[in-house]
């Protein structure tokens, strides 16, 4: 038995954790490091991505890299996963996991049963990502052909009348 000082009305209940949806989301790297392998014969690179655009943000997911491996397929599918991360953050020579931390890339999420008929959602892919560009203003009307003698006087009017009045941000200093 154990003294609980707890009240869980103060405490949202966990709801545990549903699969992510399969998809494209960006998201960053926040934690990586290499780790023993379970039969301590090589090590695995262990990436941590967060999401961090759209109704997923802030969810996390995991990767791990077999870099080094007994098995040459593994190495070979590691080491094309860690090249297309580095071409999706524009780092192509990294000396140290860290330097792909919190760069905006694209995960390419699927989702599939694990061993015990679960959904579980996996990383399958990794983009570079776009950041969204600035709308592009319409292009501006096309001036009126200047040999009309009316929208001609009427354009030469409205700028003698324009140059005559003050400009609004100019200061009155008399």
């Amino acid at each position: 038995m154990s003294l609980l000082n707890f009240n869980a009305s103060e405490v949202a209940p966990s709801i545990g954790f549903t699969p992510i949806p399969a998809g494209r989301y960006v998201a960053v790297i926040n934690d990586s490091g290499m780790r023993p392998t379970k039969s301590g014969n090589g090590q695995y690179l262990q990436l941590e991505f967060e999401i961090i655009e759209g109704e997923h943000a802030g969810r996390r997911l995991w990767d791990r890299l077999n870099l080094e491996n007994t098995n040459p397929e593994a190495v070979r599918i590691a080491r094309a996963d860690l090249s297309a991360i580095c071409h999706a953050v524009n780092i192509m020579t990294p000396q140290d996991s860290v330097e792909l931390h919190n760069i905006p890339l694209v995960i390419v999420v699927k989702c599939k049963r694990n061993q015990d008929d679960e959904v579980v959602s996996e990383i399958k892919g990794y983009e570079a990502h776009a950041p969204a560009q600035p709308a592009e203003p319409a292009p501006a009307a096309a001036p009126a052909p200047a040999s009309t003698p009316t929208r001609y006087s009427a354009l030469r009017d409205a700028l003698a009348r324009r140059v005559q009045q003050p400009s609004p941000w100019t200061r009155n200093l008399t």
